[in-house]
């Protein structure tokens, strides 16, 4: 391309954002979609790039780092954000003082989750501004403009992306790099203390707040209004403008960039023009209800059925015309190839111990997950990050004595620091009985091989400290911490077996580096 054009991914180009407009910090946890936008950023010296050990801690770095005027991005995947409420929800209480983008990536359809929440919901829950881009230009340019808002109304900035505009390329258009010779220091203010009297006195201002975002979004070029022909106006956010542009070219398309809130005056001024009004947005009707709840009735009412899974060409055209998929959507589909462990991983032989053992597993999230799946068929829950271990117990806990020494829990290395730490603590505090399966390759395996405070390695400055996790069990009070390796799989089966005999808290670590990280 050209010096003042790129082709990137949506995920790239807010990494080049970021280094054009000021960001300082980048933080977060490794998740689709979401993963290549810190490692990206984590090329460029000027910024300084870490992954955290969640996402929860990944915020509240990002948030001292903007108390000192410093601009800074925190990345996570949609479900991160529920592990990072607490901040978030505080954050806006506080304001800010430089810059600060929570990157928000959903993942509509569920290619790499538990779940396809829709999280442009928290926005209106916290009260703060969010932006949505339709495309990798977007996704660099409104990096400055969520900047901008958010040191202009003190105030963090939600950046809903979603997997196909991450992951998506297209022609970026670059703007003037923005020079800033900030000087960064921490001034006292009253508003970083949420004492209960700080905090009722800032939910004023943030319902203030709102209101001069309210007036921002009406007149802000970031939502803008494409003429076209007939009396059906669409109203699009994210990636359904590309699908609706492609699909219904002469329609006009109110696009909106500024998601929340929404651009409420300047939409009833124009849904006057027209007989009726269709949102194209993926999952909940935000945008939709949003409109209804002020008064604008001429907005169709989708069928609950877009309400579930991503959209594309193929299901816009249905909605638009029929709003009813089944109509043009042909069911038949090609045979889905589940996916599998690599051949030869490490964990594969933990399965096969576990499978021919019998025993009932409360898994976690990481590739591991897999074992849930044939030849091994040796996972039996998962629910989200950490849980394996507290659900474990709690299954246990319930069962007849015969049963309850089958129950183990399995978790991976990442997760484990994750948020797996307080299930180990709550179950030694607690004097629990059971088993605690911890799978050690080394690596976030299931985003690419990303580091952690296990690995001794870190995203930018190389070797680090390295979490020895063996020893953290011992020091949290476990009553027997053994290390096997998959590959002896009669000395795991040994150590498993001896393990179920035992009592109080066990913790079997399984060490031996994913494969895909060998050189």
């Amino acid at each position: 391309m050209t010096k003042n054009k790129l082709f990137l991914s949506g995920n790239e180009a807010i990494a080049k954002a970021a280094l054009d407009f000021g960001c300082k910090v980048g933080i977060g946890y490794p998740g689709t979609p979401s993963t290549e936008i810190l490692e990206n950023m984590s090329l460029h010296s000027s910024i300084k790039s870490f992954w955290a050990p969640n996402e929860k801690v990944a915020l509240e770095y990002a948030i001292g780092a903007c108390y000192t005027g410093c601009r800074a991005i925190v990345t996570m995947k949609h479900v991160g954000l529920n592990v990072a409420a607490d901040p978030f929800m505080n954050v806006s209480y506080t304001g800010v003082k430089g810059g600060l983008i929570i990157v928000s990536c959903d993942d509509p359809g569920i290619h790499s989750s538990q779940n396809e929440q829709d999280n442009r919901n928290y926005a209106k829950f916290a009260k703060i501004p969010m932006l949505e881009p339709s495309s990798p230009d977007e996704a660099y340019r409104f990096i400055k403009s969520a900047f901008e808002i958010s040191e202009k109304f003190d105030t963090p900035v939600l950046y809903r992306m979603t997997i196909r505009i991450s992951h998506s390329n297209g022609i970026v258009n670059l703007l003037k790099p923005v020079k800033q010779n900030r000087i960064f220091s921490f001034q006292r203010e009253k508003k970083y203390v949420l004492l209960p009297g700080v905090a009722r006195e800032r939910h004023k201002i943030v319902e203030k707040r709102l209101e001069h975002l309210q007036d921002y979004s009406d007149n802000s070029e970031l939502n803008q209004l494409e003429d076209g022909k007939g009396e059906v106006l669409l109203i699009s956010s994210g990636v359904t403008y590309q699908y609706a542009k492609e699909e219904f070219p002469e329609y006009p398309i109110l696009k909106i960039g500024m998601s929340y809130p929404l651009p409420i005056e300047k939409i009833k001024r124009i849904a006057k023009n027209y007989k009726e009004i269709i949102c194209l947005e993926e999952l909940d009707p935000f945008i939709e209800e949003n409109l209804l709840n002020n008064g604008i009735n001429n907005v169709r009412k989708r069928n609950k059925k877009f309400y579930i899974g991503e959209m594309n060409p193929s299901r816009i055209k249905s909605l638009v015309m029929y709003n009813d998929e089944e109509k043009i959507l042909n069911k038949t589909e090609a045979k889905e190839v589940p996916p599998s462990l690599c051949k030869g991983c490490p964990h594969s032989y933990v399965f096969e111990v576990i499978k021919g053992l019998h025993l009932i597993v409360a898994g976690d999230i990481g590739c591991y997950t897999l074992g849930a799946l044939s030849p091994y068929n040796a996972i039996h829950t998962t629910l989200e990050m950490g849980a394996s271990i507290p659900m474990g117990f709690g299954i246990r806990s319930c069962l007849e004595e015969k049963e309850r020494k089958r129950v183990i829990s399995v978790i991976g290395d990442s997760t484990f620091i994750h948020s797996g730490i307080p299930g180990l603590i709550d179950a030694i505090y607690n004097k629990r009985e059971g088993i605690i399966v911890i799978l050690d390759n080394d690596s976030t395996a299931m985003t690419g091989g990303q580091d952690h405070p296990g690995t001794g390695r870190t995203l930018q400055n190389g070797e680090t400290f390295k979490l020895d996790i063996k020893r953290l069990c011992e020091i949290c009070g476990a009553h027997k911490v053994y290390v096997i390796d998959p590959y002896k799989i009669k000395e795991a089966k040994r150590v498993f077996k001896e393990a179920l005999n035992e009592n109080g808290v066990r913790v079997v670590i399984a060490r031996k580096e994913c494969l895909l990280k060998k050189k």
